[in-house]
């Protein structure tokens, strides 16, 4: 190799060899400080834009979730609801079973009456309170109930049916209308009285098994969203254990380079010796 104080080729070599340890370094510490080995297109064009379509997937799935969540509220406040609505229908139960006695005197029969009406509006509130961010599927204005969504693409939906727990409707057919203050009526509002029992149960067993379904449904959105978030994971997350064994390994390589590179650009001072007398 020809000796020139005009070229180093020794100092470029080792200067490239220096620069690249200093680039890998830096890929390195990278990964270390965002614990990402895919951080952008750059590093990996195919699996950044898979793991940019499972992100989206995966927050998809977080709309999802909020949905079936505010699902099960609607469905737990109508079913507190119902089962309040359940034991008034039982209190009312003694109150027009009591009023079918001959024997009651008026002002007895109109006490039973008051006692009636009131539980009958107790109904009412329960009804009309049964309601969690703007959805009662309780009061009957619901006729086709609510749909939630049940999958990222929003092409599924569960549903909660709408009933109408309203007096004097289908499922409770005893209203204000009906009293106590006869036996006549207290015969007619103890069938109906049966009746409402009847189809009361009915009504919060559709909506217990509706309920069922959200929340088993949500179970799995649960674990999807968990298994995605794995799977986005598994493409872009670095093995912190390997990048610290070479952030360790390319620190030395960067000071081997650095004398390599020192030792390599004192060369020329050895053509000096070739002019001393």
């Amino acid at each position: 190799m020809t000796n020139s104080v005009h070229t180093n080729a020794a100092a470029a070599v080792a200067l490239q060899n220096l620069a690249r340890t200093n680039e890998n370094l830096t890929g390195v510490q990278n990964r270390v400080s965002t614990g990402l080995k895919v951080q952008g297109a750059k590093d990996n064009a195919a699996v950044w834009a898979i793991a940019q379509g499972q992100r989206a997937d995966l927050g998809a799935l977080s709309a999802v979730k909020q949905s079936l969540d505010r699902a099960t509220s609607i469905a737990d406040v109508a079913l507190a609801a119902g089962e309040s609505i359940s034991d008034l229908l039982n209190q009312l139960k003694e109150k027009v079973v009591a009023a079918k006695d001959i024997s009651l005197k008026t002002q007895s029969r109109q006490l039973l009456d008051a006692d009636f009406k009131a539980l009958l509006r107790a109904i009412k509130s329960a009804v009309d309170n049964a309601s969690f961010d703007g959805g009662n599927i309780l009061n009957g204005s619901l006729t086709n109930g609510l749909k939630f969504l049940a999958n990222a693409g929003a092409t599924q939906f569960v549903t909660l049916s709408g009933k109408n727990l309203s007096l004097s409707g289908s499922i409770i057919s005893l209203g204000l209308s009906d009293s106590l203050l006869t036996v006549t009526g207290s015969t007619t509002a103890l069938t109906k009285l049966d009746a409402s029992i009847t189809n009361l149960n009915k009504a919060l067993g559709d909506i217990g098994a509706q309920a069922k379904q959200i929340t088993a449904h949500n179970s799995f959105v649960s674990k999807l969203s968990d298994t995605v978030e794995s799977g986005i994971g598994n493409l872009v997350d670095a093995d912190l254990a390997k990048e610290s064994a070479r952030l360790q390994a390319l620190q030395v390589q960067q000071q081997l380079g650095a004398q390599a590179l020192s030792i390599a650009n004192q060369a020329p001072q050895i053509i000096l010796s070739l002019f001393q007398g």
